[in-house]
């Protein structure tokens, strides 16, 4: 990825919106941010972050002694051989600071900005297709990748949004490859981190905001807080160019909707299903094949067509036709064209096809709300086909199925092990449950408080629903007591490529991992089952 330019410690400064506590910047040139000592390289400036699980005051020396020619920090101190620059808060600091480095680029783009629990990868996708059906030379930012044109850029393996030097380095190469629009994923994470401020969103659209994360923020008012910061700031975002939108996009039939209508100030609208929705969706038509509705509102009247499963993607559907429309001016039937267009998104009701009888999905549904959707998705599915005896079925066959294979992860909010748990003994006719990233956390414990939660509304283990602790053998026996119409639906990793076991990742993927099962069932050529500790570690030595 290119380098920037050196800037002066001066210039870097100098529309920094925050007063300094201490120091004086200098002419001298900086040719690169870093919050990360290891990663300092002569001529660098280092910005020492306090929190987290160290601080990085402490590697102001080595940051020195590897090249750096200036420090930012929090901390009082004296007698450091370069410039320190004390500020009030080093994380929020940062953001600024590295969109100096850059020339500011998203001052030279319209940036649309997608919030929410779930559903915001899908939502990005969505309106980046559609901005491409417009003819729009469009750029995203995804927990997935990084989109620049023909350049797709991997941004990890347990991600949220990028760091802030990363976000704008990313848009520094789409003003340099002559973008004019970008739509950014952005996580709670990353606004309470502050890595997308200085971004100067021009749309923020929110898909909903539901039970996740709670173990960082502490509360659901916290959390929620948190996503409102991309609403409280289009009021900050500067005069462009191609003009100041300053749009918020509301989901009317979520929860969140009064609190951020109350915190947003500047123009609103909102999408919906219900009758108090400015753009809401009608006519609505499920099949196995994807959705169709008709959305109407705000002035315009469209058919809908979309290869995507499930209600919730209607409701991301019209948020982003809704961004598409009311904020861009995109022709109604232009942006039907780009929902349309999109084919899905990795990991999203992701269908696995090896030759097999019944349908084998994976979905990132790692969330209550999310398994929620994706099982409804699944029931949706399974109401489009013919009744068990008709089309050569037979009287005595069995229905169809919706068999669940989901866990979850250790060092992360407790409380949503139970109610993922209850809403699969609810809505599956079959709960698998199994690993899903422990970290340092027993599997065991994680998985028992789990079963809890299937028996606290009826499940019963051995019927309704097993523990299976190694994940690959939980997805090998689900696609084995699969019969035909069945639906095994893997949940909680999606497009993910990897899986914490202590403090180490490990290579895996559920659709590398499904397509393993089935080539096994099938007795056809096929992937090897990606390895997992848990495989032939049945005492969890990785807790060791």
């Amino acid at each position: 990825m290119t380098n920037p330019t050196p800037v002066s410690l001066a210039a870097l400064f100098a529309e920094f919106p925050f007063s300094l506590l201490a120091g004086e910047p200098d002419s001298r040139p900086i040719s690169g941010i870093v919050a990360d000592s290891r990663a300092v390289r002569p001529g660098n400036m280092f910005v020492a972050m306090s929190g987290g699980s160290s601080d990085g005051h402490r590697f102001i020396p080595s940051a020195v002694a590897a090249g750096a020619v200036a420090v930012v920090g929090e901390q009082p101190l004296d007698g450091l051989a370069v410039p320190y620059i004390r500020v009030q808060n080093a994380r929020q600091s940062l953001a600024h600071l590295a969109a100096a480095l850059y020339s500011y680029p998203a001052r030279k783009l319209t940036m649309i900005g997608v919030t929410g629990t779930d559903g915001k990868t899908t939502t990005s996708n969505l309106i980046y297709q559609i901005l491409l059906a417009t003819g729009i030379k469009a750029g995203m930012i995804s927990t997935v990748n990084a989109v620049i044109g023909d350049q797709v850029l991997d941004t990890g393996f347990h991600v949220t949004t990028p760091d802030a030097p990363d976000v704008q380095r990313y848009l520094a190469l789409m003003v340099k490859a002559g973008l004019t629009h970008v739509v950014l994923e952005t996580t709670s994470h990353g606004w309470a981190q502050y890595r997308v401020d200085a971004c100067e969103f021009d749309i923020g659209v929110v898909t909903n905001i539901t039970h996740e994360h709670l173990d960082y923020h502490g509360s659901y008012e916290q959390y929620r807080a948190a996503k409102a910061r991309l609403f409280t700031s289009l009021a900050d975002t500067r005069s462009k160019a191609r003009g100041n939108i300053r749009l918020a996009v509301l989901n009317r039939d979520d929860v969140s909707y009064e609190y951020l209508r109350n915190m947003t100030p500047v123009r609103q609208v909102a999408y919906g299903l219900g009758e108090g929705a400015d753009v809401r969706a009608v006519e609505i038509a499920h099949s196995a094949d994807g959705i169709e509705f008709v959305t109407e509102g705000s002035g315009l009247r469209v058919s809908i067509k979309s290869n995507l499963l499930g209600s919730y993607n209607v409701s991301n559907c019209l948020a982003a036709l809704t961004v598409s429309v009311t904020g861009l001016g995109v022709e109604p039937e232009v942006a039907a064209r780009g929902i349309a267009s999109l084919p899905g998104v990795p990991g999203r009701l992701e269908r696995i096809g090896m030759g097999q009888d019944f349908d084998a999905i994976v979905d990132f549904a790692h969330t209550p709300n999310a398994l929620r959707n994706a099982l409804l998705a699944a029931r949706e599915i399974l109401a489009t086909r013919p009744p068990v005896g008709e089309g050569g079925g037979g009287s005595e066959a069995s229905p169809p199925r919706v068999i669940a294979v989901f866990g979850s992860a250790g060092l992360r909010d407790r409380e949503k092990r139970r109610m993922m748990a209850e809403v699969s003994a609810e809505l599956a006719d079959l709960t698998v449950l199994t690993a899903e990233d422990p970290r340092t956390e027993s599997l065991d414990g994680i998985l028992g408080e789990m079963a809890e939660g299937a028996r606290s509304i009826g499940g019963v283990e051995g019927k309704s629903f097993l523990l299976v602790p190694d994940r690959g053998e939980a997805i090998r026996f689900a696609v084995g007591v699969a019969k035909a119409g069945d639906i095994v639906l893997a949940c909680g990793k999606g497009h993910e490529q990897s899986m914490c076991f202590g403090t180490t990742e490990y290579l895996w993927d559920d659709r590398t991992a499904m397509r393993a099962a089935l080539a096994d069932l099938l007795g056809v050529e096929g992937p090897a089952m990606p390895y997992l500790p848990s495989r032939d570690k049945p005492e969890y030595e990785w807790l060791a």
